[in-house]
């Protein structure tokens, strides 16, 4: 596999550090983006606590996890081409509005007291669909906001915001669970989403203020879509071969090993089990933050598809260093690396799918992305914690994690023909 990207647009000579913060527009979002993403993440800390005490069901818990992936998986494409035909900040909007009426219906049942297991699973459905509503739209607003030539930044900034809201979420969502309790907490949290809404109404981002002449607005074709844009790849190996590279780390390794984390923190032995797990989650998302901090304000890394190969096995090697480990201090380290490498090839690969993506068909290819990269989370739950009860934990995610490894490998020693690129 080269480094060639069909349709990647050179950057500057030298690039500067924090590039997208330099447009006000950027400013902007980055910041109702933290927000809505930080309420996000607190709807989960007071709903998940509440369902818990209600119901006790671990099954229950299993099925927010796959409520929250699977609808990534089945309309992230659908979601793409809603925001090419329509206009992509009324599709995030959309998103928002379903977050508010998810965070209002925990309130409701909380004050009542009337929540039932069939209504708590409809409202972790309604959540998941307004996350798939919102995720696609706003990586293609990106590329409205700051152009191509500092996409890289601008993709690298925002999944550094998801890790700033992973670490603040818990803390801000404990805290008013203590101090209002779920109900009014829960009610409080849609706040945090309405500052997105607000700047979307009269954002100058989007299909009306797109300079040139305008792609065509094609139909919305729901699972067709879906085998068109990968027909429509074909001839586009970097594409290809990132999407095939997050999807292989989302379906064998995902985020599964973090609902395991309480088992991780208990083998190791180390101190009081609570501080000690959540030191692991910590070290996790904290290095995603580093990562981007590091990254951006050196203009570092700049995207190359076997660049992000190479930062993927990387990836795979320090999650194996990590599930091994008997020191708990080493599985720290290994952890903190993990989550440096995890924001790095993944906001390297939707870079590269955004930049070499056709302008007509961008929606629905980021999508695809997106369908791999989120969507194949739902099956990780199998490969690190089905596998897990069979051979532990440890040994699960080690395996993953080098299954992982076995892909990234294959595509960086892959011919480009046998990626995706017809043969002349």
């Amino acid at each position: 596999m080269d480094d060639t990207t069909k349709g990647l647009k050179p950057s500057s000579p030298k690039a500067r550090s924090f590039a997208a913060m330099r447009h006000s527009g950027f400013r902007a979002q980055f910041i109702t983006y933290v927000l809505a993403m930080m309420a996000d993440n607190i709807e989960h800390v007071i709903s998940y606590w509440v369902v818990f005490q209600k119901f006790h069901s671990p099954a229950l818990g299993g099925f927010a996890v796959v409520s929250h992936w699977l609808p990534f998986l089945l309309f992230s494409v659908v979601s793409g081409a809603l925001a090419e035909r329509f206009d992509p900040r009324r599709v995030i909007q959309c998103g928002m509005a379903l977050f508010i009426i998810a965070s209002l219906s925990w309130g409701y049942f909380f004050v009542t007291d009337s929540l039932q297991m069939w209504q708590a699973m409809a409202i972790l459905v309604v959540h998941g669909c307004a996350g798939v509503l919102w995720q696609t739209p706003n990586q293609m607003l990106l590329y409205d906001i700051v152009g191509p030539t500092e996409l890289e930044s601008a993709v690298r900034l925002n999944a550094m915001a998801r890790y700033l809201a992973v670490l603040a979420g818990p803390a801000v969502g404990a805290a008013i669970l203590l101090a209002f309790g779920p109900a009014t907490g829960i009610m409080l949290n849609t706040v945090f989403y309405l500052p997105l809404v607000l700047w979307l109404i009269a954002a100058p981002y989007g299909p009306r203020f797109r300079k040139g002449t305008p792609a065509p607005r094609r139909a919305v074709r729901g699972f067709n879509d879906v085998i068109s844009t990968i027909r429509d790849i074909k001839g586009h190996p970097t594409i290809v071969s990132m999407v095939l590279l997050a999807g292989a780390a989302s379906f064998f390794v995902g985020n599964a090993y973090s609902s395991q984390m309480p088992n991780f923190a208990s083998d190791l032995h180390y101190g009081d089990p609570g501080i000690a797990y959540s030191m692991l989650l910590a070290a996790d998302a904290a290095g995603g933050l580093l990562a981007g901090l590091i990254l951006e304000g050196g203009g570092l890394l700049p995207p190359k598809p076997r660049t992000a190969m190479i930062l993927a096995l990387f990836w795979g090697g320090a999650l194996t260093v990590f599930s091994l480990a008997n020191s708990y201090w080493l599985a720290l380290g290994f952890l903190l690396v993990a989550g440096f490498l995890e924001l790095s090839f993944n906001a390297m690969a939707q870079s590269l799918v955004q930049l070499d993506a056709p302008l007509d068909k961008r929606g629905r290819v980021i999508g695809l992305f997106n369908m791999a990269s989120l969507g194949l989370k739902t099956f990780s739950g199998i490969s690190v914690g089905l596998l897990g009860s069979l051979i532990g934990i440890h040994w699960s995610l080690a395996a993953s994690a080098l299954a992982a490894m076995l892909v990234a490998g294959s595509l960086m020693v892959l011919p480009v023909d046998a990626i995706g690129r017809p043969k002349h």
